[in-house]
């Protein structure tokens, strides 16, 4: 399957040009106790549908992206900048 990825910064790249790094998490606060923190850095969902991972444009601009895409059919519906706050865009 040839899929492309949105980044913000190239525009419509190759999926071959970035790395997954997996589930695109909110990090607890330092102060959390151990039990949060064990969620955080063990327990995964493994979600069918709608999905927000963290990428890697590791052959490009090298920023860090989440993209949402579909587990089932693994069309992306876009992608943002890590750093944003703001909504996933295609």
């Amino acid at each position: 399957m040839a899929s492309r990825i949105p980044c913000p910064h190239c525009g419509l790249r190759p999926k071959e040009e970035f790395t997954v790094r997996g589930e695109a998490l909110a990090r607890p606060s330092p102060d959390a106790g151990p039990d949060v923190w064990y969620d955080y850095v063990y327990l995964r969902d493994n979600p069918r549908g709608a999905y927000h991972e963290y990428w890697h444009h590791t052959s490009g601009c090298r920023r860090w992206l989440v993209v949402s895409r579909d587990t089932a059919t693994h069309e992306i519906h876009g992608s943002r900048d890590a750093a944003d706050k703001a909504e996933v865009s295609a």
